[in-house]
């Protein structure tokens, strides 16, 4: 399988799961065949999660498939990865997760100009049953708009 050039994995699920408070951009520690994994675009981070350890956060439960053309010497798959933030960035997060009880989520997996895989993080707030009822209402009268406009113009 080809290496893509730009890599975009998102967490779908996170925004209709959770109320997005502030997001960040991270680093991510990962081993060589992970990166090679995550250029060929065999990763997940839809049951992903943050947490701290040690005073720093790492993501749980990303999976990144092992890389095909790798010896003995490859990754395992649901490893823990550290995030690379600024030292102000992790305490702020910290606070918030401690004091207020709010979440740390990966939204989207993606690579930048220079080829380093980075991690787009949100502190997140989760939603409640009717708030979810209401934003499937939401999408549901737009897509029923759409149609009807459709329809009219032809």
């Amino acid at each position: 399988m080809a290496l893509q050039k730009n890599v975009n994995i998102k967490n779908r699920k996170a925004r209709f799961e959770y109320e997005i408070l502030d997001t960040y951009i991270a680093g991510i520690v990962l081993a060589g065949t992970e990166i090679k994994a995550i250029r060929e675009g065999k990763a997940s981070i839809a049951e992903s999660f943050c947490e701290f350890q040690d005073n720093e956060l790492y993501v749980i439960n990303m999976t990144v498939m092992e890389y095909s053309h790798a010896t003995s010497f490859n990754h395992n798959p649901k490893s823990e990865r550290k995030l690379l933030l600024n030292r102000s960035e992790l305490k702020k997060l910290e606070k918030e997760v401690k004091n207020t009880g709010l979440t740390i989520i990966p939204l989207k997996l993606f690579t930048n100009d220079r080829g380093l895989a980075k991690l787009h993080i949100a502190l997140c707030k989760g939603k409640k049953q009717y708030d979810k009822r209401e934003a499937i209402k939401k999408r549901e009268s737009k897509r029923n708009l759409s149609r009807i406009k459709k329809a009219f113009n032809n």
